[in-house]
């Protein structure tokens, strides 16, 4: 093993022993911990050669026992969350690099492709959608690759690689082909997952549309939602276009099989529709939000222009009613001035007094009314 990563993997390990990672520890009645053995994360381990397994090991050591026994056998190690110290241990036996077992550990990676001597270090992120939630899940998938062996370290419940064993198990002349294979089946397998993500999705944008022209007020809120999953679809599935064309550019270099070229030719193929159509998806999102807007603008403006429109009849319903009120208060002020009750008012034993005050009354009533009339107030 190369002196650096000797020394990446020293300082990796005391840390682990520190914080107890991949142990389970129990208590003691005495008050001390007392460290159990690790619960293993493999899923499935085989040994394999010329296409048929030829042994399941139950245990990392155990399969590192028999590989070394058989140069010709390809081991295959299926893990799911494993700890720290199982990857630790994977380093040290298949001699992996130290940056990608960190990234192993992280767990948190966008989707790459490097090449770390002979080994390949792939990190995948599988979708699966789900119908109750309408949300798309998406989960990491780790895999090694190099001469003899294939480890695959699962971080989340996508994708189910034990559909993708069976069927290479169930096509031995393709399994025949070495690890090379086992890594088109699962960029196959991954790629074939978005499937029924992007109909998910599609689905999802035509229900949008209806909703926008429906004016529900719910909407907004979804688009938003959808476009951020759509987001995250893209930054699953663009780095693959450039992934495939590095395993492309390599097939001379490496010697790849030709039936493997073709096949994994296909993939890309693939991915560039589905990249295509998550593409299409970030578009039509954008162009509905802005449709949104401005629907959501139009019903504004005509809630505004009914609220002006019925503002503006309760105006002139109030100009009415004030017109009117002035026109009744002049005969009611002339009325009370003379209905007071005073000995020395002018005009109180007049003999035309009364036709006098009547003749007012009409006259003050009937200017009012030309001149609200005049100002459309009546």
């Amino acid at each position: 093993m190369p002196p650096r990563r000797q020394r990446a993997l020293r300082v990796i390990r005391p840390a682990l022993r520190r914080q107890g990672r991949g142990n389970t520890v129990t208590d003691d009645p005495t008050g001390e911990p007392e460290a159990t053995e690790p619960v293993s994360s493999i899923v499935d381990a085989a040994l394999y050669r010329d296409g048929k397994r030829i042994s399941t090991p139950s245990s990392l050591a155990e399969t590192y026992r028999q590989l070394r026994a058989d140069a010709e056998a390809m081991a295959w190690i299926g893990l799911y969350k494993p700890s720290d110290a199982e990857l630790i241990s994977l380093a040290d036996e298949f001699d992996l690099h130290e940056l990608a077992i960190e990234d192993a550990m992280e767990a948190h990676q966008r989707p790459k492709l490097e090449r770390y001597g002979e080994t390949l270090f792939v990190v995948l992120r599988a979708a699966r959608y789900l119908d109750s939630v309408e949300e798309v899940d998406f989960a990491e998938l780790h895999l090694f690759v190099g001469p003899g062996f294939v480890i695959t370290v699962r971080h989340g419940a996508a994708p189910n690689l034990s559909g993708v064993r069976r069927r290479m198990e169930d096509d031995p002349d393709l399994l025949r082909l070495g690890p090379e294979a086992v890594l088109y089946a699962i960029l196959d397998s991954v790629v074939d997952g978005y499937v029924p993500v992007v109909n998910g999705v599609s689905n999802d944008v035509d229900e949008i549309e209806v909703q926008v022209f429906g004016r529900d007020p719910q909407v907004s809120r979804r688009i938003y939602e959808l476009s951020r999953e759509v987001l995250e679809f893209q930054r699953a599935t663009r780095p693959l276009s450039g992934m495939l064309g590095g395993l492309e550019a390599g097939f001379e270099k490496y010697g790849t099989d030709e039936e493997l070229q073709r096949y994994l030719r296909d993939v890309a193929d693939h991915v560039t529709e589905v990249t295509e159509r998550v593409d299409g998806f970030r578009q039509v999102l954008s162009d509905i939000l802005a449709v949104n807007s401005t629907l959501v603008t139009q019903q504004q403006n005509e809630e505004m222009k009914s609220l002006t429109e019925a503002s503006f009849e309760q105006n002139e319903e109030l100009k009415k009613i004030s017109a009117w009120a002035a026109i009744l208060f002049a005969p009611t002020l002339v009325g009370t001035i003379y209905g007071m009750n005073f000995d020395n008012m002018p005009e109180t034993h007049w003999g035309l007094g009364y036709p006098f005050a009547v003749l007012l009354m009409a006259m003050v009533c009937a200017t009012l009314f030309v001149v609200f009339r005049r100002k459309g107030w009546l």
